[in-house]
């Protein structure tokens, strides 16, 4: 199939004189709807019709259903001339309902739908923000092995879908808190790129002031990146506690992965939580690798929802955003109704190593990472589907993808340049609310100073 999609390529950059590069029957079928070539004698009294194209429309889709995308002509005036054919988002399927493979559960009855319903919007956001996440953590990458980024820096290229399908999920207003592979959802919970490079470069302008890093980022109703293996999961049942306390309708979303699964707090926490009905979502990422020990190695039992044992449980394809938005709705729902907590466990993949001081494949292949890759990426996955269903064009995807390579080298660019924060800025913020509060330095002549 591949060798006969390279042979019509090939054919249509000779018939058309543009470089075609199809990868898929659906990009060779758009590649080839865009091309007509118009012989007939009219063809010149057609183009004199469209030699003043309407302005083109921006890369964001948000516009109307009846708004075209501009035509263009090639010397219009000359017979047989080519003619690009636009399409309108109108042509473009609105809405779409896709099988999603059925959760596991445990303690329920009955689990979240395995059907799951799409707009061509919501397709087009959960795209954006995957592939943002991505060239994000790719440049983080590049950054720290130019040395530019320092200290541990734990990347979540692969797990994308886990990040935006929890936030499609749940509501702004709701609260989250995890690990140390933070990066994702400081994105998702609002917080901007140059922000988010700025503090892992250690600049001024960064979310944590750049004294923060890599694993201490916070937004609102955001509370970080935890350092401690499991440390977050007690404060997460803390959250709910106070969610409950106050009656505002909110959950607590509370992840942690696979290797702190084992921690003697997280049950404790799971013992609170079932006992005083706390509106807690209980979230393992499981990556199939703690550090560099795979999870067969590290866990007796390896089926994590069920880990909650009283706590009803749901294991969920954390590769499938659309699996992980309707768990992610199911879950909510439930804790909001009184119930208590929830576990939930997404099986999910990470392509980089557990941190940049790990090479990634001393304890794997990099055949098996190339396999994850090919089979159950998360953004080829939502693609694929949205262009086989004609929900949007190859086109527009690539529109898409300029775009957020370009906002992120800005953000790069702006990360590396800004300034590091002053001396005397170092101890700012140890309290909430206070006067200024003399620190005690390295020695008797420093004089620091706190200021809130």
């Amino acid at each position: 199939m591949q060798n006969m999609l390279t042979i019509i390529s090939n054919a249509l950059c000779r018939i058309t004189g543009r470089n075609v590069g199809a990868q898929t029957v659906s990009e060779l079928l758009i590649d080839l709807s865009e091309y007509v070539n118009l012989t007939a004698p009219a063809a010149s009294a057609l183009a004199e019709t469209q030699r003043q194209p309407p302005k083109p429309p921006p890369v964001s889709t948000g516009a109307s259903a009846a708004e075209l995308v501009s035509g263009q002509t090639d010397q219009p005036d000359r017979p047989g001339a080519r003619v690009v054919v636009s399409r309108s988002f109108a042509d473009f399927t609105p809405q779409a309902t896709f099988d999603i493979k059925k959760c596991d559960v445990h303690r329920l009855e009955e689990g979240p739908p395995a059907k799951a319903d799409l707009t061509r919007d919501q397709g087009l956001q959960y795209y954006r923000v995957m592939q943002t996440i991505r060239r994000m953590e790719l440049k983080a990458d590049q950054l720290y092995k130019q040395k530019i980024i320092r200290g541990f820096c734990h990347l979540y290229d692969g797990q994308e879908a886990c990040a935006a399908g929890i936030e499609a999920g749940i509501n702004p207003s709701d609260h989250l808190i995890t690990a140390y592979r933070a990066h994702g959802y400081t994105y998702t919970r609002g917080i901007a790129i140059k922000e988010i490079l700025s503090e892992l470069t250690g600049r001024r302008s960064g979310v944590a002031k750049g004294k923060g890093g890599s694993m201490h980022m916070y937004a609102p109703q955001f509370y970080g990146g935890n350092g401690i293996v499991g440390a977050q999961i007690p404060l997460g049942a803390g959250i709910a506690l106070a969610c409950q306390y106050q009656g505002n309708n909110q959950v607590c979303v509370t992840l942690y992965g696979d290797g702190a699964a084992n921690q003697g707090q997280l049950f404790e926490s799971f013992n609170m939580a079932a006992l005083w009905k706390l509106p807690c979502i209980f979230i393992c990422e499981n990556n199939k690798y703690g550090m560099g020990t795979s999870v067969e190695r590290a866990s007796a039992c390896t089926d994590y929802y069920k880990r909650g044992d009283f706590i009803p449980g749901i294991r969920v394809d954390g590769m499938d955003v659309l699996c992980v938005r309707e768990a992610m709705q199911f879950a909510a729902d439930y804790c909001r109704s009184g119930k208590g907590p929830i576990v939930m466990e997404l099986q999910t993949y990470r392509y980089h190593g557990h941190s940049m001081s790990d090479p990634g494949v001393s304890y794997r292949t990099r055949e098996e990472i190339q396999e994850v890759r090919s089979k159950s990426d998360p953004i080829s996955m939502l693609k694929e589907r949205m262009l086989s269903n004609n929900m949007a064009s190859a086109e527009e995807f690539k529109e898409i993808d300029v775009a957020i390579r370009k906002e992120v080298e800005e953000a790069a660019q702006f990360a590396t340049s800004d300034p590091e924060p002053p001396l005397e800025e170092l101890c700012n913020y140890i309290f909430h609310n206070s006067p200024p509060l003399e620190v005690r330095g390295t020695h008797p002549w420093s004089t620091l100073k706190s200021v809130s």
